[in-house]
C-alpha cells in the first residue's frame, strides 16, 4: 500500500485523546461563543467525518456513479447536541470507525486505492486521496481544540 501511511490514519485517535486527556467536564465543553465549537464538539464532529468517509470510500469501492455527499458540518454538531453527551463515548465511537475503516483500508490494493469518484465540488477523489485527507483533517482539529483550550484555560482561570 504505497501513499498511504495506515498507521499515520490508525493514531489519529492516539493522538486526539493525548490532547483531551487532562480536560475536566467543564473545560471539554467550554465554548468561546455560542457559534464556536467546544472541544467536545471539535471530537464529535471528527465522528462525522469518520463517518462521511466510510460512506465515500465504500461507494467509490462500490462503483457507484453518484457525487459523493458534502455535509453541514454545522448543523450536525449542533443537530445532535454533541456538548450533551459524554466525551469518552465519542473518543470511544472514534476509534471504533477508525479502527474498522483500517481494516478495509489495509485489505485494499494499490489498484483499488486509486480508485475515485466525483466528490461534492465535482472534481475526481481517490480513496488514496480521502484517507490522506482525513488524517491532515484530524491534525487541522487537533490544532484548534489546542486554541480552544488555550481560550478555556484563560476564561475559566485554569491557565
Amino acid at each position: 500500500m504505497s501513499g498511504i501511511d495506515l498507521d499515520a490514519f490508525i493514531h489519529t485517535h492516539s493522538q486526539l485523546l493525548a490532547e483531551v486527556r487532562d480536560l475536566s467536564e467543564q473545560q471539554a465543553k467550554w465554548k468561546p461563543a455560542p457559534q464556536i465549537w467546544s472541544v467536545q464538539e471539535v471530537v464529535s464532529h471528527l465522528v462525522d467525518h469518520s463517518f462521511v468517509i466510510s460512506f465515500r470510500i465504500r461507494d467509490i469501492l462500490a462503483g457507484t456513479a453518484a457525487r459523493l455527499p458534502a455535509f453541514d458540518q454545522d448543523a450536525w454538531v449542533s443537530g445532535q447536541r454533541s456538548n450533551e453527551g459524554r466525551l469518552s463515548d465519542i473518543l470511544d465511537a472514534f476509534q471504533a470507525i477508525l479502527e474498522y475503516n483500517s481494516l478495509l483500508i489495509g485489505r485494499l490494493s494499490e489498484e483499488e486505492l486509486e480508485k475515485s469518484g466525483i466528490n461534492f465540488k465535482g472534481e475526481p477523489v481517490s480513496v488514496k486521496a480521502i484517507v490522506q485527507g482525513f488524517i491532515r483533517h484530524v491534525h487541522g482539529h487537533l490544532g484548534q481544540i489546542e486554541r480552544i483550550k488555550q481560550a478555556s484555560a484563560m476564561a475559566l482561570g485554569n491557565a
